[in-house]
């Protein structure tokens, strides 16, 4: 169980705000997949939101902080460096259903540093401790933050700003063991959180959370047990196997694994997604990102030649339920023993799922 102000969540696993990607389709996916003990996903965050363009109620970032009565608890993440507007979106923020509001304070892609938000905010530490303060006054939800290590080796400011920020009513902390130099590349340093977590002593009701290249149950235990981390956000790890939170889950509660999904069961939920991408942003969007998010299901679908060229060639929900379908139906034959091979090329132009 892991506490984050007055929020109690069901599990210490949290969707990070991975922008272009942790949508209200994603996320509501993300949610549905529970394991043997019921749990899965304890916190999911929104894509990170540009405050200026949630306040003038743009209409792309309406949809990124888009939620509904289902996607509970979340997190609206915010970026910027306007103490004053960062406060205001907040309030909005609030307003439109926000369970708990972070600040990035992590995020090194230049878009974002440019307009001094993201990791930049690490490179001034005390104006950073003053925003926050400003945006915690604003609201009565908790606000957290995520950061990185520093801006390279040569600024590690993260073991002093951590504390710093819990000071002035900064609720938990999430810490991605890299520096914004290092971007996502070379590993995720655990030591690094580690001190993090040490510094966070004088605040033990103040949890942080570890980040980075979690990609699996074992990943998330071995971060939590060599960092003493309270809990673990998974970004990148999550969009190819949004399973990877029920699989989690259960490890940590039992110290098993449980049964995997099939391979009929995780073309389940690439059908699952695909129906709340058309729920939610109509045929065209969720033709459009289905076709690119399959690049990243394909290799857990494997094997299944020619997946990702067949679905690229789909320009309607239709064919694209009629794809599925049939290829769901052959794993479900050939899973049950009804073959003594791998499943054929489908008729009609698409490819069964059979070996990669």
């Amino acid at each position: 169980m892991l506490r984050i102000g007055s929020v109690q969540l069901e599990t210490p696993l949290l969707l990070a705000p991975i922008a272009g990607y942790c949508d209200l389709a994603f996320r509501l996916v993300v949610r549905r997949l529970r394991g043997p003990t019921g749990l899965g996903v304890g916190l999911a965050c929104t894509d990170l939101l540009c405050p200026q363009a949630i306040l003038s109620e743009n209409q792309k970032s309406l949809w990124l902080a888009a939620t509904c009565p289902e996607d509970k608890p979340v997190c609206m993440q915010l970026y910027g460096a306007d103490p004053a507007i960062l406060a205001e979106a907040a309030r909005w923020a609030q307003a439109h259903g926000a369970t708990t509001i972070d600040i990035n304070m992590g995020c090194p892609v230049d878009k974002v540093t440019k307009k001094n938000g993201g990791s930049k905010l690490l490179c001034d530490p005390g104006s950073t401790v003053l925003l926050a303060k400003q945006v915690v006054e604003a609201v009565t939800v908790p606000v957290t933050a995520k950061l990185r290590l520093g801006w390279d080796d040569q600024h590690i400011v993260a073991p002093d700003l951590a504390p710093a920020l819990a000071d002035v009513g900064i609720a938990a902390i999430t810490i991605h063991g890299r520096t914004t130099e290092q971007m996502f590349r070379p590993s995720a340093r655990l030591e690094g959180i580690a001190r993090v977590v040490e510094s966070m002593r004088r605040h033990p009701l103040v949890p942080v959370i570890g980040n980075g290249d979690v990609k699996s149950p074992q990943d998330a235990k071995r971060m939590m047990d060599v960092t003493g981390c309270a809990g673990v956000m998974i970004g990148r790890g999550a969009l190819a196997q949004p399973w990877i939170f029920r699989d989690t889950a259960h490890y940590l509660a039992t110290g098993e694994l449980p049964e995997p999904l099939s391979r009929a069961e995780k073309a389940r939920v690439v059908l699952g997604h695909f129906e709340s991408l058309l729920h939610y942003r109509g045929e065209r969007i969720a033709v459009n990102m289905i076709n690119q998010r399959i690049s990243w299901y394909s290799p857990h679908l494997q094997p299944w030649p020619g997946l990702r060229q067949s679905v690229r060639t789909i320009r309607s929900a239709a064919e694209f339920r009629d794809f599925m379908g049939h290829g769901i139906a052959r794993l479900e034959e050939f899973d049950a023993g009804g073959g003594t091979s791998e499943p054929e090329q489908a008729e009609a132009g698409t490819s069964a799922p059979e070996a990669a």
